[in-house]
């Protein structure tokens, strides 16, 4: 038997974040709060990739301002993409988009990656062959799934290569790599939200008349872009915040522009998928390459497309990818510099038109359908308000559209008053979709006659806890310690709610039951839940702008909402403690612990008391339960009056607080 030589790579030298990524990343998990991941630059990385003959989404490595250094056991086909400047072989300098034949013992030094771009892209024929994890290679850094380890690269790390025998010729794509700057123009479709409702007609088109500056916060989650203050259309978001950017509970597309406060985020790769934050435009599928390569420091302007505009930079994308010879030789007989990218003109920067709408009749609420961008349909039922009629509803509209399930449907995720659908255009026109979903409203079932067979979950909760205190105390040092939550948030929610003490905010969130509304409203199956009694719904708003640092399973409450953080990452919530893991990835069972529309309930415990259940990683306390409307319309009934005492005191106290920020 002839046994065949490992190809491998030895990693000599690092590089700062290199990792494995593939396309398209993880799909159908955006429910539960896993991001695609995957590489960033998907045009570099895809080019790179046909350049060595492997399919365009086979594994390779991404690295951020400098490359690794990279010896090889054995002869390979690599190709290198993206802002890579200085790389060299063996001494000698190498380009980009140009295969090079590297042989046994050659030594692949990437160099520093200075600019203009971020993100430096390497492949090699045959793919790297690490395993696959909840359907990728891809790497999440933030939650350790995926790549090698789930982590970046170290020095010593050895590479597996998969086999190169059915690669396709080598194909030198250079003349088709996407050019950098430092000025960039980004396609963007406005909406789903926009004026009136949530900005004034003057705050949408001075957003796309400001150039905007990339911060120095800006990473694979999302990029922050700092320029004028947005011009709202309201003073708050009611029960969903104090912050006029602060909505319910909604799912966010990748490329997604969200306002978190006054602040303009970019959602990236690795982003959340669901969150409480306006999003006034999405960046277009065949410009998201670029927000790889943005810089701290770069300028950005957001160009507002047409549907059919962004279509059109799409089909440019396709025919680049579809046939790249073909592609290189029409470039070079054009004698062009890079491939065709048009530039279409401006479009409107009002929202596209509603594409379906349904009015409301008994218990059907009002139904509007826009687009999110060029591939996703973002569905809003009734006012903005929260209703847990209307979040029943949704539940059992988006079951009627997972029953049909339909050809090129990518992702389903439900908020507490929406739905995001993320579609293939190719395979399911976004225009059909919603003459779809407006055809399934009108056969939705009474939410009120439905019994939903859920569990009561209790989680152990450490108050207090001294990790959530680090986490503000970090916010106040390096981000904002002006900020009213500033020192102690629970002081903050006191005062927002006219409680009287501390202990009466601990006492609320301890009595409560709350009800799981939604799953990964950041990351990792993580909870949004809303108190079931309305005399439990204390309301806050998020941190203007986020944290950058969150423990893991720290339990916050932003507007009415209170959830548990799956992971360590960014946040917004206002902490009032921590808990155990609500994710375990495992073999046995799903990741995710907890269920749309679980009942959850907090048991007190000490910080000991928690390191110690943390680290038994001990079952969850669960036992069977149902959940019904007429339970809180029951409660509704018998406690109207106190409801309405306690509903008008808060709202007193949370116009207080507004008066004394305009001050």
């Amino acid at each position: 038997m002839t046994t065949v030589a490992l190809r491998t790579a030895t990693v000599l030298e690092a590089g700062l974040q290199t990792t494995v990524q593939e396309l398209p990343g993880r799909t159908g998990l955006w429910d539960v709060g896993v991001p695609p991941s995957g590489a960033w630059d998907d045009l570099s990385f895809a080019l790179a990739n046909l350049a060595v003959g492997n399919p365009v989404g086979a594994a390779g490595l991404e690295f951020v301002l400098r490359g690794p250094t990279l010896r090889f056991s054995s002869r390979a086909l690599v190709c290198l993409a993206g802002a890579v400047h200085a790389a060299r072989l063996d001494g000698r300098p190498v380009r980009t988009g140009v295969v090079l034949s590297v042989p046994a013992g050659g030594v692949l030094e990437v160099g520093a990656l200075d600019g203009p771009g971020m993100r430096g892209y390497l492949t090699v024929a045959g793919g790297i062959d690490v395993p696959v994890v909840l359907g990728s290679r891809a790497t999440f850094l933030l939650g350790e799934l995926g790549g090698l380890d789930g982590r970046a690269l170290m020095t010593g790390d050895e590479l597996p290569f998969g086999s190169d025998e059915n690669a396709l010729a080598p194909l030198d794509v250079a003349p088709l790599l996407p050019e950098l700057t430092t000025a960039w123009s980004l396609s963007v479709v406005p909406g789903p939200h926009g004026a009136p409702e949530h900005l004034t007609e003057q705050g949408v088109e001075e957003l796309f008349a400001a150039t905007w500056t990339v911060d120095h916060r800006a990473d694979r989650t999302g990029i922050r872009l700092v320029g004028p203050r947005p011009g709202w259309a309201r003073a708050d978001g009611g029960e969903a915040g104090l912050h006029p950017s602060n909505i319910h509970d909604s799912a966010y597309p990748v490329g997604g522009i969200m306002l978190s406060g006054d602040t303009p985020v970019i959602v990236g790769p690795d982003g959340p998928s669901l969150g409480g934050f306006v999003v006034p435009c999405a960046v277009v599928s065949a410009d998201r390459w670029k927000l790889a390569q943005l810089r701290p420091g770069d300028t950005v302007r957001l160009v507002p497309v047409t549907a059919g505009q962004a279509d059109d930079l799409m089909a440019v994308r396709r025919w680049l990818l579809a046939d790249p010879r073909a592609a290189v030789a029409a470039v070079l007989e054009q004698d062009l510099i890079g491939p065709p990218s048009p530039t279409p003109p401006q479009g409107p920067s009002a929202r596209p038109p509603v594409l379906a709408a349904v009015p409301g009749q008994g218990h059907r609420p009002v139904v509007t359908v826009r687009r999110a961008g060029d591939c996703h349909l973002l569905l809003e039922a009734g006012p903005p308000v929260l209703d847990l009629e209307v979040r029943v509803w949704v539940h059992l509209l988006a079951e009627a559209l997972r029953a049909r399930a339909l050809d090129g449907v990518l992702e389903l995720v439900e908020g507490v008053r929406s739905m995001l659908v993320k579609v293939d255009p190719l395979r399911l026109p976004l225009h059909e979709l919603a003459l779809l979903l407006a055809d399934l409203a009108v056969d939705v079932a009474d939410p009120s006659t439905v019994e939903l067979a859920v569990r009561e979950v209790t989680l152990p909760l450490c108050l207090d806890h001294p990790l959530a205190h680090e986490a503000m105390a970090r916010y106040a040092r390096s981000v904002r310690p002006d900020a009213p939550w500033c020192p102690d948030n629970v002081e903050f929610i006191r005062r927002i709610n006219d409680l009287a003490s501390r202990e009466d905010v601990f006492d609320v969130v301890t009595s409560a039951t709350y009800l799981v509304v939604g799953l990964g409203d950041v990351y990792l199956g993580a909870p949004v839940a809303v108190p079931i009694d309305p005399r439990h719904r204390l309301v806050t708003t998020k941190y203007d702008p986020a944290r950058t640092w969150t423990p893991q399973n720290a339990v916050g409450i932003g507007g009415v909402y209170l959830c548990v953080y799956g992971m360590e990452g960014p946040g917004g919530y206002q902490l009032v403690g921590r808990t155990v893991p609500v994710w375990r990835l495992s073999g046995e069972q799903t990741p995710w612990l907890l269920r749309p529309f679980d009942r959850l309930r907090f048991a007190p415990v000490s910080a000991d008391e928690l390191a110690e259940l943390r680290a038994s990683g001990q079952p969850l306390v669960t036992r069977p339960a149902v959940f019904s409307l007429s339970e809180v319309r029951a409660l509704e009934a018998a406690h109207a009056a106190e409801i309405q005492t306690f509903t008008t005191r808060r709202r007193a106290a949370f116009d207080a607080e507004r008066e004394r920020w305009a001050r």
